[in-house]
């Protein structure tokens, strides 16, 4: 290292030192209800509680989520759109209209939460879209199942950013990664249940004069309804009104949180400049391309994988039987055994994929590797980007291999490194890593925060951030819902290229992001954002960047674009 960076990494330190002082001297005011005694508080067996009350709720919240919004793949399995008289691309319209209001109403959804209870937003949510859920089993033609789907994107818009910014409430962002974890993976558990349910249910077939298929959707929305009507009692408020801690408790949360730079955790007040500054931000604006990345094969990957597997099974099983009639003669003797153990093998796959069977696996190792990823990135601190990168790089192998392979074995291979990128990296980017100059005894950098949630300061402009680039995200299952034709079965190349795309992109703007954060952590250590503060003596300091009476003042009042916020990498 150079004379000239220590010397450059002496001064931001002491610059950093001179306002620890600053922040200290204002330690009185910005200590949140400083007549309350927190030295009781056990830390460890409080974290515990939050655990218990917050994490296993929220994973049944998404587990059901998932599970009503994919209901419908297998449903179709099940002769859904030949009893209704849909062809193939009015089921590709009525998977698009879903998005729309989906994606439109998400950052509405986060406001709109943090001005109400959780409990009474995510479970009202929740109420609506199993009643929507029912519905579905009532259909009869095109109109009514365009209809149940527009209101289904409509009723569970506000979910998924939802669950994500309340979390983003409670805990630290060195805390999060796990937790997010833990919470995602019900959605890959989902998956697998899914399946599994859709062939139980089935065996309903006939009962009470409605086709198997409608009871999917029946029974699935009444599990719905009965969790949303318990939800009223079971999902906690934000931790200034949650009323399963003590007063003592919920102080020590509340300035847990702000000593982690969430300085709005003790509530914050509506103001439209919040929004602004979320427009403004262009991290909004690379979060959302990174959501595109994901999103779009996540909707793919959940909505056509029984009919991408079952296509394949049938189309090798027909391969190998003709290959049997016409050629097996004229194979060598090694050839001739290779087409009979496929025909054997693909066969009885065959019969499993019209159970629907064969897409539990991908979706529980999707589910293990979601776990396994969410607790590596919690060690990997300042290098979760390149664990971004990675689950990307799977991604590309894994769609690259469907495209090109005509073997059912390989290609359900690749299925499997399709979910272990798919899903690892949603949790990865919900709540991926920045990283905070914070106060405490002297500055440190925080780790393992993310690169969304952890990135934006201020309950509002947060909230406004994370329903726009999950919103993008979302919106673009419009499109993936359109990829897979019944003209390209089996091996559906175009949809899978498409895809591919998606993931290139999202690994582009993974790397973008990470630039531009570097970028803007060398002007930060450079002094080039640095306030004026008043009383404090900085020669750095430009009015431009802003003039408060304190830093306390300015870490309010510009959030994560306050000097002293730094990005981790």
């Amino acid at each position: 290292m150079s004379t000239t960076t220590h010397q450059d990494a002496a001064e931001s330190e002491k610059a950093s030192l001179a306002q620890t002082s600053v922040i200290q001297r204002n330690d009185k005011t910005a200590l949140y209800r400083p007549e309350v005694d927190t030295s009781n508080v056990n830390e460890k067996k409080l974290m515990y509680l939050v655990d218990l009350h917050v994490i296993p709720w929220l994973a049944i919240l998404y587990f059901l989520n998932f599970l009503d919004r994919g209901g419908i793949g297998n449903a179709k399995l099940y002769n859904m759109t030949k009893d209704c008289n849909v062809t193939d691309k009015q089921y590709l319209i009525a998977l698009t209209v879903y998005f729309f209001p989906y994606a439109l109403f998400e950052p509405a959804s986060n406001v709109i939460l943090r001005r109400l209870k959780p409990s009474i937003w995510l479970s009202s949510m929740m109420l609506a879209w199993g009643v929507v859920m029912m519905c579905h089993g009532f259909i009869h033609n095109y109109g009514g199942l365009l209809a149940v789907r527009i209101l289904l994107g409509l009723t569970e818009a506000g979910m998924y950013p939802g669950i994500v910014f309340y979390i983003s409430s409670w805990y630290k962002r060195d805390e999060m990664g796990s937790k997010i974890a833990y919470f995602f993976s019900s959605a890959t558990v989902a998956g697998a249940f899914s399946g599994l349910l859709a062939v139980a249910i089935h065996n309903m077939d006939g009962v009470g004069s409605l086709a198997g298929w409608r009871w999917i959707f029946i029974l699935e929305g009444l599990l719905t309804i009965v969790i949303a009507l318990l939800s009223y009692w079971m999902v906690q408020d934000f931790p200034e009104t949650a009323g399963f801690i003590s007063d003592e408790e919920r102080v020590f949360l509340i300035r847990r949180l702000q000593e982690d730079m969430r300085l709005s955790a003790a509530g914050e007040d509506y103001q439209k400049k919040y929004i602004w500054q979320s427009l403004t931000d262009w991290k909004t604006w690379i979060a959302m391309g990174i959501y595109m990345g994901f999103d779009g094969p996540l909707y793919a990957f959940s909505l056509f994988l029984p009919t991408i597997i079952n296509q394949v099974f049938t189309a090798n099983a027909f391969f190998c039987a003709e290959k049997l009639k016409t050629v097996i003669q004229d194979l060598p003797p090694l050839r001739q055994i290779y087409y009979l153990v496929n025909y054997v093998a693909y066969t009885s796959s065959n019969v499993l994929a019209s159970d629907n069977l064969p897409t539990v696996p991908p979706y529980i190792w999707g589910c293990f590797m979601t776990i396994v990823i969410g607790l590596l990135g919690d060690h990997m601190k300042n290098r979760r980007a390149y664990v971004s990168l990675a689950l990307f790089g799977t991604g590309l192998i894994g769609y690259i291999i469907l495209i090109c392979s005509r073997t059912p074995g390989l290609s359900y291979f690749a299925v499997f490194l399709g979910a272990s990128a798919i899903y690892p990296s949603i949790r990865t980017y919900l709540l991926p890593v920045p990283s905070v100059i914070s106060h405490s005894s002297r500055f440190r950098l925080a780790n393992n925060v993310a690169w969304v949630a952890g990135n934006v300061e201020g309950a509002y402009k947060r909230s406004v951030t994370l329903g726009m680039a999950i919103g993008f995200g979302n919106i673009n299952g419009a499109v993936t819902a359109n990829i897979y034709r019944a003209t390209d079965a089996p091996w559906y190349t175009m949809g899978h290229a498409i895809v591919l795309a998606y993931i290139a992109l999202g690994f582009i703007c993974v790397l973008l992001f990470r630039i531009l954060l570097q970028r803007e952590n060398a002007r930060r250590d450079r002094g080039e954002r640095d306030e004026v503060i008043d009383g404090f003596d900085n020669p750095k300091a430009h009015a431009g960047n802003g003039q408060y009476p304190s830093v306390n003042a300015a870490r309010i009042d510009k959030g994560d674009e306050w000097s002293g916020f730094r990005y981790s990498l």
